[in-house]
């Protein structure tokens, strides 16, 4: 057998990119491009009025959004660490968006955290170690 198949240290494993079941592009825009300040990086459509997918990134964190039913089941939940979460709870405060008021959690595994949900379910959890 080859010995480059068995070597499990030619194996890199890198981050993940969660998919988020969505069912309404201009909520799920308003939610993670306007609330979250998410970057949208592309969008995707096998044709016009098809379900759409999309990418979209803040950082080096990137998640992805998909309108086809075969891909996730909506009310998923991630955590995301973040540095300076006071400020970003601060920040999303700012912008009166009217469905949500997060605040700030200190749990007994010290952490602060902040958590959100998207408009179908979906939970992030942000999290900043203590």
């Amino acid at each position: 057998m080859d010995e480059n198949i068995l070597n499990k240290s030619n194996i890199t494993m890198k981050s993940s990119i969660p998919i988020f079941r969505i069912f309404d592009e201009e909520k799920a825009k308003e939610f993670y491009l306007n609330f979250l300040e998410f970057e949208l990086d592309w969008e995707h459509r096998f044709e016009d009025e098809m379900p759409l997918y999309m990418q979209i990134s803040n950082g080096g964190l990137y998640l992805h959004l998909s309108e086809h039913h075969g891909d996730c089941s909506p009310g998923a939940s991630i955590r995301i660490e973040v540095d300076n979460i006071r400020l970003f709870q601060a920040n999303l405060l700012s912008k009166k968006y009217k469905y949500s008021r997060p605040g700030i959690e200190k749990t007994s595994w010290n952490t602060l955290e902040v958590s959100v949900t998207d408009p179908f379910g979906n939970r992030i959890v942000f999290f900043e170690s203590m």
